[in-house]
């Protein structure tokens, strides 16, 4: 079955966030750069020039899942722990949210350019 979505990106948000396995990684925030991508359900009506955002979703909230929703201080073992806090604060928020995926490079082990991380995506049920 064909149906349509909107997609809505906000990519290469950079946060600090108390995550890794090793010692010297478990008592200092590590630097991580977070992208996030939303399917949001659409209406049936098209989007016309006077389409009010309540029709849409505000960008600022997929922001704000990444640089608002982590608890300060709270230690994640695993950057996936990070992606399934964030997509549970994006399914959280919306229903009309179909799918949510969130990309996490670990910038302090990434040299040369290269992002050495994850990307975590999930549907909703």
């Amino acid at each position: 079955m064909a149906y349509d979505l909107l997609q809505l990106e906000v990519s290469g948000i950079e946060t600090m966030v108390l995550t890794g396995i090793y010692s010297e990684e478990t008592h200092l925030p590590q630097p991580l750069r977070v992208s996030v991508t939303v399917d949001l359900a659409l209406p049936e009506a098209k989007f016309a020039p006077d389409t009010p955002l309540h029709q849409s979703k505000n960008y600022m909230d997929l922001k704000k899942a990444v640089t608002e929703s982590l608890p300060e201080g709270l230690h994640f073992t695993l950057v996936e722990a990070v992606a399934e806090h964030i997509i549970a604060a994006m399914f959280a928020g919306d229903e009309r949210v179909r799918r949510v995926e969130v990309k996490i490079v670990k910038l302090a082990i990434s040299q040369g350019g290269e992002e050495i991380g994850i990307r975590l995506v999930r549907h909703r049920a």
